[in-house]
């Protein structure tokens, strides 16, 4: 009981041997090192992490995006054909009219410039072609009356 109680050491200062010096202060640098290289891959994955949902969520936000772009799409769409069945279910012209702007469009994006059509006499395309001609003539002649117009005579009986 008698004696000193011992509270607490503490190293003013530690002098090694100048032949150990370099590798004590390389195995320090070399720990600091490990410790700043453990940092900056804990920030790399985090941030691996933040790019991944930023991609995800833009991902997202773009297909939902599309979904409603191709909803109003459909809706207009449906609309559209609405007011084409509308418009051109009044009468039986309308009915043949609808048919024949339809079928120029088709034949818009099927025929190119310097095309050639070779149509089979049973084809739609050619009675459909063949039973406008008398139309279009009469039509052509309403439009430009100081041109002669004239349905090319067949040598081939019809």
């Amino acid at each position: 009981m008698f004696g000193i109680e011992l509270l607490d050491i503490r190293f003013k200062r530690i002098n090694y041997n100048e032949s150990v010096r370099p590798k004590i202060y390389d195995r320090m640098i070399s720990e600091r090192r490990q410790i700043a290289e453990r940092f900056l891959s804990e920030g790399n994955g985090e941030a691996a992490r933040i790019r991944g949902n930023r991609v995800r969520d833009l991902n997202k936000i773009q297909s939902e995006a599309y979904r409603q772009v191709e909803e109003i799409r459909g809706v207009a769409d449906a609309k559209a054909t609405e007011i084409y069945a509308q418009a051109y279910n009044q009468s039986p012209e309308a009915v043949d009219f609808h048919e024949f702007t339809r079928t120029m469009q088709a034949y818009k994006s099927i025929i190119g410039e310097n095309t050639t059509l070779v149509l089979s006499t049973d084809s739609d395309l050619f009675k459909f072609l063949k039973g406008m001609l008398p139309d279009l003539f009469k039509f052509l002649k309403g439009m430009l009356p100081d041109v002669d117009i004239a349905p090319a005579q067949s040598s081939a009986g019809d």
